[in-house]
């Protein structure tokens, strides 16, 4: 932080605050864990015999070694939780874009806004497409076999927890904070 005295006022710069590094680090890794769930094969999975993903249905007939797969962007609710995951993980993207430029430029202040708005969209999409994935498939698709929502899934909630830290860490206001940094 440096600071300059003209007559009796003082000005400060402020330097990045580590709420905001910390902040740009949530969202790194919720574009991380978003890349892992989109590409995940293990959305839902039961008993060595089925799997599903964003993209495909995966089962082995119990006389069979061999799976059967078919795409699973048939259905309006599965392509519509891919697209609006996808579209999370897009602002998600952006809004690092702009959080690391700014912390490369140097015109952090103003882009704090826009970073947390983006941050928030991407929350409300994600946790939309999550409670709309389990909702439909329990609706949807009856297995009469124990089944469970596998680690795709939970990378997907993951992404959105950082997400929602990171768009809260940036909205806090760093002129509060300035005099302890």
């Amino acid at each position: 932080m440096a600071s300059s005295v003209s007559g009796a006022e003082e000005v400060r710069v402020s330097a990045l605050t580590p709420l905001k590094l910390v902040g740009l680090v949530c969202v790194f890794l919720a574009l991380c864990l978003d890349f892992g769930a989109v590409l995940s094969p293990a959305w839902v999975t039961a008993d060595n015999q089925y799997y599903l993903s964003l993209s495909e249905s995966c089962w082995k007939p119990v006389t069979s070694d061999t799976w059967q797969c078919h795409t699973t962007l048939e259905t309006d609710w599965q392509i519509a939780t891919l697209a609006l995951l996808l579209g999370g993980a897009v602002l998600i993207l952006f809004s690092f874009l702009v959080a690391l430029v700014s912390v490369c430029v140097g015109s952090r202040s103003r882009c704090y806004k826009p970073i947390a708005v983006m941050l928030f969209a991407a929350v409300v999409l994600q946790v939309c497409s999550l409670i709309l994935f389990p909702v439909k498939f329990i609706e949807t698709i009856s297995l009469r076999i124990y089944h469970e929502f596998n680690w795709g899934y939970g990378l997907a909630w993951g992404a959105t927890i950082f997400s929602f830290g990171g768009a809260i860490l940036y909205c806090l206001n760093p002129k509060n904070y300035e005099d302890y940094y």
